[in-house]
C-alpha cells in the first residue's frame, strides 16, 4: 500500500522533514517513490517556508488510494484551514 508519510531530515536538533509517497514497507528514511512536499518545524510560525505541499500531487495520490499518516493529515489540513 502507498502512503504519504514525513521522511526526517536535517542535522541533529534541527529536523527537516520531507513529505514523500512511499511503499508502507519501506523505512521512514528509505527508497521513496516521489517528494509531494517539506515541512520544517524550526522556521518561525508563519513563514512561507515551514510548510510547503504540491496540493495536485498530493490529490492525485489520494486518488489513487494512498493513505495519509495522522501527521500529515494534520499539516495538510491546518494549511488549507490558513
Amino acid at each position: 500500500m502507498v502512503v504519504i508519510r514525513l521522511a526526517r531530515g536535517g542535522a541533529k536538533k534541527r529536523p527537516f522533514f520531507n513529505i514523500i509517497a512511499t511503499d508502507s514497507r519501506n523505512r521512514r528514511d528509505g527508497r521513496f517513490i516521489e517528494r509531494v512536499g517539506y515541512y520544517n518545524p524550526v522556521a518561525p510560525e508563519g513563514t512561507a517556508g515551514r510548510l510547503t505541499v504540491n496540493a495536485e500531487r498530493l490529490a492525485y495520490w489520494e486518488s489513487v488510494g494512498a493513505q495519509l499518516s495522522p501527521t500529515v493529515a494534520r499539516l495538510v489540513k491546518t494549511q488549507k484551514a490558513a
